[in-house]
């Protein structure tokens, strides 16, 4: 059974960094690819990165290009979310999901969730 764990979320002011982590575990990931996402309140989950376990390459939502970059540690079954230059409108519970299959901007492709964590960004 897959088991996703998101940490290191927080309160950041504008302009400042965080680096999430997703801790993997309980299946084999070969093949997948691992996605962040992100649900503000009152709105709708968004496509922030994904990354694919075997080859590493790596896709990003228009609002995050630049900004953000995600990578893997596939010895740790870990991946990473590092946000830069963070603005008060990437505040949000950020979650990461994995899936073997389908298009990876979109929350319907991956069956697995963490439960989230927390993202505030104060201007």
């Amino acid at each position: 059974q897959v088991q996703l764990v998101e940490s290191g979320g927080g309160l950041v002011q504008a302009g400042g960094s965080l680096r999430l982590s997703c801790a993997a575990s309980g299946s084999t990931f070969s093949g997948s690819a691992m996605g962040w996402f992100r649900q503000a309140p009152g709105k709708e989950r968004e496509f922030v990165a994904a990354i694919r376990w075997s080859s590493g390459n790596t896709y990003y939502g228009d609002s995050v290009r630049g900004r953000f970059t995600i990578s893997r540690d596939n010895g740790k079954k870990a991946v990473y979310l590092q946000m830069n230059s963070l603005k008060p409108e990437d505040t949000a519970v950020y979650y990461c999901a994995v899936t073997w299959r389908g298009t990876l901007d979109r929350d319907a492709s991956y069956p697995n969730w963490g439960p989230g964590t927390q993202v505030t960004v104060s201007s």
